[in-house]
Order: C-alpha cells, then sequence, then structure tokens
C-alpha cells in the first residue's frame, strides 16, 4: 500500500484527536486523579500503568494499516507511563503495548514490541533524572514532553532499520512511515500533557477558591457560636454564609426546630417552626449527608408546593460523642445547580461550626467547672468556720461585748463577700479584706497564740486575681500549721511584683507542711489547679518547708494592673 507521508500525517492527526478527545474525557472523572501528580506510591503507580497501558494499546488500535504494519500513536502512552511514573512504570507500559503490537504480527512486529519498551524506558529516565535534581515541575512541561517523545520515535525508526527484516522493507517502511509518526506522536504527548496540565489548574483553582472562602468564612463566624448554639448566633452564622456562599439559601436547626432561615422561601420558611423536612430529620437521624438535586434524587419544599426552591443540601451538625446537634442547609432555586465547591464547602463549614459548638459548650463546661470549685471551698469553709465562729462570739459576748460586736461584723463581711464575689475574679484588696475578716475572728479563738502580719504593697492592691483565690491558703496555714503549736503562732501575708508576674505568699512559723497525697488540703489543691488552668502550667502554687521552722505557699499568677483614672489625667 502506497501511501503519501503528507496524507498519512494528517490521518494519523486525525487519529490523535480522538486519541485526545478519549483523554480529555477520562481528565474529566476520579481515574486520571493519579497520573496529575508525579506518582510514588505503589497504588498510583498501578494507576498510572493501567492508564497509560491502555492509552498505548489503544494508540495500536487507532493506526493505520501500512502493508503488514502499523503506524500508530502507540509512543504516547509508553513515553507519558515512563514520564509520570518512573523507569518501572513506563517499561511495564512499553512491555504491555509492545506484546500486544507483537500478537498483531507482520514483518515489524518484534521491532515495534522491542521499541515500544525502549519509549517507555527512555520516558522513565527522563523522570529519573529531573526528580533526582529537584526539577519536578518540569515532568509536566509540554514542550519537554513533546521532545522526549520524538527522541523516542527516532529511536523506534532506528530499532526497526536494525530488528525488521527483510532489510530493503524496513527501510522502506521507516521512509513512509518516519516523519508522520514522529509530527502525530510528539504532538500528541504534548497536547496530552496540556490536558493534564489543564486539569491541575482547573482543581487547584476549585481548592483555591475553596480555600479563599472558607477562611473568609471562618475568620467571619469565628467565635460566633461559642456563646451558645441558639437562634441568635444561628441567625448571625446563617447570614454569613448566605453572603459568602452566594447559594439561593441557608437554614440552620437544631434538633427539632428551624433556628434560623435567610434566602429565597423566606417568606413562609419561618424560624422557631418544627422541622418539617423528612429529608432533615433523616440526616439528623443518621448522622449523614443528604443532598437532594432535583433531578436524580427529587427535592419539594415541604411546606409550600409553590416554593422556587428545588435543591437542598443538608449536612449535620456534630456535638459530644458523634451526636447529631442539628443541621446546617443549603439550598438553590430551580433555576441553577449546585456547584462541586458549594457541596464540598458546606461540609467544610459544617465542620468548623461543629468545631465551635463543642469549643462553646466546652468553655462553658468549664466556666460552670470553676464556679462548682468556688462553691466548694464555700461549703468545705463555711461549715466548721461558722461553727467555730459562733462559739468564740458565745463566749466572747459574757467578757466583752463591745468585742463580741466587732466580731460579728467581721464574720457578717467574711460571709457578705463569699456571697458578693460568684465570679471569676475579684481585686487583691477584696481579697485581703476578705482575709482580714477571717483572720480577725481566728485571732479571737487564738489569744495570745497568733500573730498575723500582712505586707501589700498600695500599688499592687488593684491587681485582679481569681477570686476565693487567698483565703483558702490562709486558712490552711493557721488550720494545719499554727493552731498545732503551743507557743505563739505567727502568720505573715506578702505580695510582690516579680517582673510581670503577682507572688503571693503566706507564710507560718509552724513547718508542719507534709508533702504527699491529700497533704496539700483540699482548698490549695482547688486554688492551684484554677490557676493552673487559667493561666498555665508556669502559674500556681509552690511550697517551701523547713521542717519545724516554717511554711511558705507562694501563689504565681500573671500582674494584671488596671489602668489607673488619674494616671490617665
Amino acid at each position: 500500500m502506497s501511501v503519501e507521508p503528507f496524507s498519512l500525517v494528517l490521518s494519523l492527526l486525525q487519529q490523535t484527536c480522538v486519541y485526545l478527545v478519549v483523554a480529555w474525557l477520562l481528565s474529566r472523572t476520579p481515574l486520571f486523579l493519579p497520573v496529575m501528580h508525579v506518582t510514588v506510591r505503589l497504588p498510583h503507580k498501578l494507576a498510572c500503568y493501567a492508564i497509560f497501558s491502555m492509552f498505548c494499546i489503544m494508540g495500536t488500535y487507532f493506526g493505520l494499516q501500512i502493508d503488514d504494519s502499523i503506524a500508530n500513536t502507540r509512543a504516547i502512552g509508553a513515553v507519558l507511563g515512563g514520564i509520570l511514573g518512573g523507569p518501572s512504570v513506563g517499561v511495564s507500559v512499553g512491555l504491555t503495548g509492545g506484546l500486544h503490537r507483537y500478537s498483531l504480527g507482520g514483518m515489524s512486529a518484534l521491532a515495534c514490541a522491542i521499541s515500544t519498551v525502549a519509549e517507555g524506558l527512555i520516558g522513565g529516565l527522563v523522570h529519573r533524572h529531573l526528580v533526582r535534581q529537584g526539577r519536578i515541575d518540569a515532568l509536566f512541561n509540554p514542550v519537554r514532553v513533546g521532545v522526549v517523545t520524538l527522541c523516542a520515535e527516532v529511536t523506534q525508526m532506528l530499532i526497526i532499520l536494525a530488528v525488521a527484516r527483510p532489510f530493503p522493507a524496513a527501510v522502506h517502511l521507516v521512509q513512509v512511515v518516519a516523519l508522520p509518526m514522529i509530527v502525530a506522536n510528539s504532538l500528541g504527548a504534548a497536547l496530552f500533557m496540556r490536558i493534564l496540565l489543564d486539569r491541575r489548574a482547573l482543581i487547584d483553582k476549585q481548592s483555591s477558591a475553596f480555600s479563599a472562602k472558607a477562611l473568609k468564612i471562618a475568620a467571619r463566624a469565628d467565635g460566633v457560636l461559642r456563646g451558645g448554639f441558639d437562634r441568635d448566633s444561628s441567625a448571625r452564622v446563617a447570614r454569613i454564609l448566605y453572603e459568602e456562599t452566594g447559594v439561593g439559601a441557608v437554614a440552620i436547626t437544631d434538633r427539632e426546630k428551624l433556628l434560623a432561615f435567610i434566602g429565597v422561601g423566606d417568606d413562609h420558611h419561618i424560624p422557631g417552626t418544627p422541622i418539617s423536612s423528612r429529608q432533615t430529620l433523616d440526616a439528623i437521624a443518621e448522622n449523614r449527608v443528604l443532598y437532594a438535586d432535583g433531578n436524580e434524587v427529587a427535592y419539594q419544599c415541604s411546606i409550600d408546593p409553590h416554593c422556587r426552591l428545588g435543591a437542598s443540601l443538608v449536612i449535620p451538625l456534630v456535638g459530644e460523642d458523634h451526636r447529631v446537634v442539628g443541621t446546617i442547609k443549603l439550598y438553590e432555586p430551580k433555576t441553577k445547580i449546585f456547584s462541586t465547591i458549594n457541596r464540598t464547602l458546606g461540609e467544610g463549614i459544617a465542620r468548623l461550626l461543629s468545631g465551635q459548638i463543642l469549643a462553646g459548650r466546652y468553655e462553658r463546661q468549664k466556666a460552670l467547672l470553676a464556679q462548682s470549685e468556688i462553691k466548694l471551698l464555700h461549703a468545705q469553709v463555711n461549715p466548721h468556720f461558722l461553727f467555730n465562729a459562733l462559739n468564740t462570739i458565745s463566749a466572747v459576748i459574757r467578757r466583752d461585748p463591745e468585742r463580741a460586736r466587732q466580731l460579728v461584723q467581721n464574720l457578717s463581711t467574711f460571709f457578705r463577700k463569699n456571697l458578693k464575689r460568684p465570679s471569676e475574679e475579684a481585686c487583691l484588696a477584696d481579697e485581703i479584706e476578705h482575709v482580714n475578716a477571717y483572720l480577725q475572728i481566728e485571732q479571737a479563738r487564738f489569744p495570745d497564740r497568733l500573730r498575723v502580719d500582712i505586707d501589700v504593697p498600695d500599688a499592687l492592691r488593684s491587681a485582679r486575681l481569681p477570686a476565693f483565690s487567698l483565703q483558702p491558703l490562709v486558712e490552711n496555714a493557721i488550720k494545719h500549721g499554727t493552731s498545732q503549736l503551743l507557743d505563739e503562732g505567727h502568720v505573715r501575708i506578702a505580695a510582690r511584683s516579680d517582673g510581670d508576674d503577682l507572688v503571693l505568699s503566706v507564710e507560718d512559723n509552724a513547718g508542719l507542711y507534709q508533702p504527699g497525697p491529700g497533704g496539700d488540703g483540699l482548698g490549695m489543691t482547688i486554688v492551684d489547679g484554677r490557676v493552673k488552668a487559667r493561666y498555665g502550667e508556669a502559674y500556681g502554687v509552690a511550697i517551701t518547708c523547713e521542717p519545724d521552722v516554717r511554711t511558705e505557699v507562694a501563689l504565681r499568677l500573671p500582674l494584671d494592673l488596671p489602668i489607673q483614672a488619674e494616671a490617665a489625667e
């Protein structure tokens, strides 16, 4: 069969166009994802081998019969398999395509089988060379791929001349097919790589758009749900999502009712009404994303049959123990369809907001725990302290009514401070007043046996600290320290600044501290835990003891001095 080289070039280019159309169609599927990057892991290498072996065989089938040989585009699959998968993939693809060509027979069957393996090896060696140089992006250069394929096709022609027999027939074959195959395969391989690059660019663009939207939504919605998952916070979040995603409508529900709705259909989707959508109820019950596109999966508004919404995506919000606490619902009207980015973004938003809800509940539980600890300290102090104080006042009232009256006032001050300070913070002056009221009663209990010194600079009295932090330390010094002495007990309370820290110290002259489980006392343990939980492990209670001489309990916390009005003036 006599064929003009120019006509053969056009025919091969036509076949290459069909080849590339198939490649373009496949590039839109997940099948092509492994070949859009340099393959390293075995599963990706196997996928790369399977894809390019298919194209290698396809190139033979799309070829044109020239006498008993075939002008083909088989080299595209072999070379690209090597360039993207490395020598092992390239040789494997070449061997598969070569054996397939050999099975078809003909004068050049053996030569084509060998050359196909060689083409895969050439692509693989280029892969290895560029990867070792750290020039991975160069593997995706269409011009470079075209040049490598050109060299591979020249190598194939040389192998045909060396192996195919009779030699005159081999020479004639090369004269006829060399130029058309070099042009078609080189151009086809370069265009194939261009298709891969365009697909990668599209994915990167979608990823960038997703990332930008997700970051913007995260920034705007940060902390909104931490204060509680209710109608007000849900309405704010729904507004943010509606503005940033561009969907037709956004709804947020808890497990029972609609909390917020913004967008198309807001005239009949009323916040506060019970959930009526079967899709939403199923998403909550089954903890899974449900998507009704209005085409493959029917969608119909459960409230108004004339509603303009035509598609719905329901995404569960998950709380503790993977329990669904509500849903986010994204809608599009009947005139639009959901984009992949909207679906992916919606699922990412749900994870973000679920994390916010969990964080908010954790913070509220942490605050409740702190309040419980304060109340535990109150409960620990009040009963036995009240009993002792009343006994003391009863004993004093007979011999010194005026002193008894002062003690009653001190007792009143002590309990008033307890009741007035349920919050987390107090100033040091309040803490000192609270402690002083306690100490006045204790000194009445141990007349001439308890001496107290308080050394707190005026500049530090406005410092802020966790409420009810100092009294448990003072009580511990008396209860487990000076009250056990036969001689006079001495308690010294001091405050000082240490760089950016405030250090409060309570020292007694008993030296009876016993380290070990339970040895620090419940009150001191709670104070230490509260400070560490709030400020970090660098802060809290430190105890120094010289047996039978002294015990010092130092509480370190950040120095928080409010701006003074007179300083501002």
